[in-house]
């Protein structure tokens, strides 16, 4: 099997159309075609089937797809491992981190690996864990510092530390003028990030547990930087990490309920069986090492 050909089948796969696939590879489309039949007859399956003016990937096809881009991560990290492994601690680190651990671990992770490696590069993705899980499995990321995950055969997490997920509103917020309970907070609406943040479906099913309807959400948001000032200068309630009230600088507080607490494991994340260079494997070790650190944040 010609690694040329798997490159084409990904490009036709990704544009959905032989023409825009030929303009992409400076190919022509009887040499793509070409390309696929050899990959069908070596595989003895079909790969694509008509799809109004263009082509979409059979069962196989998709099978296909995903090994490729399996094969085609392989390839770029043996490279990355071979001129790394040359360099010593060089080259560059990619790491996802949520904002509140950016914020108040990343920093002394950041000092203690310059100065162990000068010259090393840092893509620092500051992001909700959905994006940066996301990017992890893509291999746009080497590690992913913040909540760990369970159950992905494709990743692999160690727990540092935990932190828990609160309701937050502004210091003068009408909730605080007298008792309130899990229903009360439904009088009000919310700035939450989407639903497919992990946080975001844990509040909806507590609710829904509790034969209550789901907040209402007002403001959506992925960025807590502006999350966070949305909380304070408004009424709308908020469900964000207790980590963000240790600011002095803050005019937050938080709605106590037990019902609405979420203990969240934190730790490091990484691909199962991924490539680590030597200076994202000194990464790892620093992050083992804040162990402590991420305990009195």
């Amino acid at each position: 099997m010609d690694f040329r050909d798997l490159r084409y089948f990904e490009v036709i796969a990704t544009e959905g159309n032989l023409g825009r696939a030929a303009a992409r590879l400076f190919r022509t489309q009887p040499a793509l075609t070409k390309s696929i039949d050899r990959l069908e007859a070596i595989l003895g399956a079909q790969l694509f089937e008509k799809a109004g003016r263009g082509v979409k990937l059979t069962a196989a096809g998709a099978v296909l797809l995903t090994r490729t881009r399996q094969m085609a991560l392989l390839i770029e990290e043996t490279s990355r491992e071979m001129k790394e492994h040359a360099s010593g601690l060089k080259g560059k680190v990619r790491i996802g981190c949520v904002p509140t651990l950016a914020e108040h671990m990343m920093p002394a992770v950041f000092q203690e690996l310059l100065a162990d490696a000068p010259e090393v590069e840092v893509e620092l993705k500051v992001a909700m864990n959905d994006a940066i899980l996301s990017a992890l499995r893509d291999g746009e990321l080497d590690l992913v510092v913040g909540p760990i995950v369970e159950s992905d055969e494709h990743l692999v997490s160690e727990q540092f530390s935990e932190d828990e997920v609160v309701v937050l509103a502004s210091r003068d917020h009408e909730i605080f003028k007298g008792p309130y309970a899990l229903a009360d907070l439904l009088r009000y609406k919310w700035v939450l990030p989407a639903t497919s943040v992990a946080s975001r479906q844990w509040l909806d099913h507590t609710f829904e547990r509790n034969g209550l309807a789901r907040p209402a959400v007002q403001i959506e948001s992925n960025v807590l930087i502006m999350i966070l000032p949305i909380i304070e200068q408004t009424h709308l309630l908020g469900f964000v990490a207790r980590f963000n009230l240790q600011s002095q600088k803050t005019y937050l507080r938080e709605v106590e309920l037990p019902e609405t607490t979420m203990r969240r494991p934190l730790g490091l994340t990484y691909r199962s069986g991924g490539y680590m260079s030597p200076v994202v494997q000194r990464t790892v070790a620093i992050l083992r090492s804040q162990n402590s650190a991420l305990s009195r944040v």
